[in-house]
């Protein structure tokens, strides 16, 4: 009875005899259900790529984006429920706000993330929340350098050199792991994020899909900007370039 979670998934307050909580379990399975979110750190910044799913032929390129700004030095990327990560960006960046203004310095990219791990575990905590339907990846430059976190929706968060998350996240890891990030800049990182981005795409069984690309690095002066379009087109052209001759092989 515990294993399938009947009668022990009604309240995020109540363990099944095995230990589990199964609605942190269900919301991470809609976070897996989303379009994939890539996030690499590079020598010299940090590139978050995303695959925004598009659910209706008629709706604008720009709209509903799954990367934010939360403050001039950082950034969010969201896989899962948009309208839960609009809330998490949005205390994200009151947090950032209430940082500078209290000690007169940008929020560290570490304290950021931590504040919004707690922020997300706090509605694991009381029977009348529900967990959040999504993860979130941080990326910044502060002055340790570019940092990179992401945060589950139990309220956990790991600092990575490169992370996944939504449905193609295994098959991302593995692409990021081929990857020499202490040699690369971010220019050469938004070419490879597109690449992997495209090739984990399946035209086949998925919807069309608006590639999202920022990076907060030296070119972009520290600050977390989208990316150019001039960058992006080239990105885009290098992605499917690779994967036709993927296909010829």
């Amino acid at each position: 009875m515990s294993s399938i979670g009947t009668g022990y998934d009604l309240s995020v307050t109540t363990f099944s005899p095995d230990g589990r909580v199964f609605q942190i379990e269900y919301a991470a399975k809609a976070v897996d259900n989303s379009g994939t979110v890539v996030a690499i750190r590079c020598k010299d910044g940090v590139v978050m790529g995303v695959e925004k799913l598009i659910v209706s032929k008629m709706m604008l390129p720009g709209s509903n984006r799954r990367i934010h700004s939360v403050h001039r030095h950082a950034g969010m990327a969201i896989a899962g429920l948009a309208a839960d990560g609009r809330q998490i960006v949005a205390r994200a960046k009151g947090e950032a706000t209430s940082y500078e203004s209290t000690y007169g310095e940008s929020i560290p990219v570490k304290e950021l993330a931590e504040r919004v791990a707690s922020y997300v575990h706090l509605c694991t905590l009381y029977w009348w929340l529900r967990p959040f339907g999504c993860g979130v990846i941080v990326g910044g430059y502060d002055r340790e350098g570019p940092q990179l976190y992401m945060i589950e929706p139990s309220g956990i968060s790991y600092r990575y050199f490169g992370a996944a998350i939504g449905k193609g996240k295994q098959a991302a890891k593995t692409e990021i792991e081929k990857l020499k990030l202490s040699e690369m800049s971010c220019r050469e990182g938004i070419i490879e994020v597109a690449k992997i981005i495209y090739k984990l795409h399946d035209e086949a069984k998925d919807k069309a899909f608006e590639l999202e690309l920022s990076w907060v690095c030296d070119e972009s002066n520290l600050q977390h900007q989208k990316v150019p379009d001039e960058l992006l087109e080239e990105a885009k052209n290098a992605a499917t370039a690779a994967l036709e001759e993927m296909d010829a092989d």
